[in-house]
């Protein structure tokens, strides 16, 4: 009886520590932060391409996978979710337009911090629906968004694989900074003045790729077209100067750590 008791005891405290140890893991933060280098337009519509940065950074909680993110989504915080949606604050911030990287004296658009909201829709592990909105708060000080699918194939974070169409609008404030000609600038640069409106600008298909070699070590990569349609599309700084067709690619390794709680 005695030896029984004491059996019993010893398997209750070996199941306490256990489960200790299960619940510590649970609370457990993971972090993984991603660096590389990708290739880009120099600005939308441009016919040249430049080397910019390539970075992401993940967070999950114990040993869930990573939340998927579509490769060329903007920075976002998941502030609601429920078991197939989320919903929270987006930022991006879109680089500068020079003169000298257009060719011709049609104004420069700044550096341009864009800020708004995002939306996602998982109706199955394979499938989600995403829906971005963004406010220029400088810059081009326009409105941008879009709207897209992705096909998901993965195995927890050992790999994840998606590829997915994108449309893309904006507004005419949007389209004036980058596709417009003012009778100035037509003036300067013997382009034709243009004034674009609001509506679709361009139709995309986005793919990423993240292989984890070990649970430490990994990389992601992404590949992304687009076709700029619309007003966007018979600007004559894309006809003239650039070009319709936009491609972009980039390649980065990662690194997973833990923080204890």
């Amino acid at each position: 009886m005695k030896a029984t008791i004491l059996a019993s005891a010893a398997l209750l405290a070996t199941a306490s520590v256990a489960q200790a140890q299960d619940n510590r893991d649970n609370r457990d933060i993971r972090v993984r932060v991603g660096a590389g280098a990708q290739v880009r337009p120099e600005f939308i519509g441009a016919d040249d391409r430049e080397i910019a940065p390539y970075w992401d950074v993940d967070i999950a909680r114990g040993d869930n996978p990573f939340a998927f993110e579509g490769p060329d989504d903007s920075f976002g915080v998941r502030l609601l979710s429920g078991e197939n949606f989320s919903v929270g604050p987006a930022a991006n911030i879109e680089g500068k337009r020079k003169e000298k990287d257009v060719g011709a004296p049609v104004g420069t658009v700044k550096t341009t911090i864009e800020v708004g909201g995002f939306a996602d829709y998982l109706p199955s592990e394979n499938f989600r629906l995403h829906a971005e909105a963004l406010k220029g708060v400088n810059g081009h000080e326009g409105f941008v968004g879009s709207v897209g699918a992705d096909y998901i194939a993965r195995d927890g974070d050992k790999y994840v694989f998606s590829v997915g169409p994108r449309l893309l609008f904006s507004d005419s404030r949007y389209q004036r900074a980058y596709f417009g000609v003012t009778p100035a600038a037509a003036f300067a640069s013997g382009l034709p003045a243009y004034r674009p409106k609001r509506g679709v600008h361009g139709v995309a298909l986005a793919s990423g790729l993240s292989y984890q070699f070990s649970p430490k070590f990994g990389l992601f990569s992404f590949a992304r077209y687009e076709r700029l349609v619309g007003d966007a599309a018979k600007s004559p700084i894309v006809r003239e100067i650039g070009s319709r067709n936009q491609l972009s690619a980039g390649l980065g390794l990662n690194y997973t750590f833990k923080i204890a709680r």
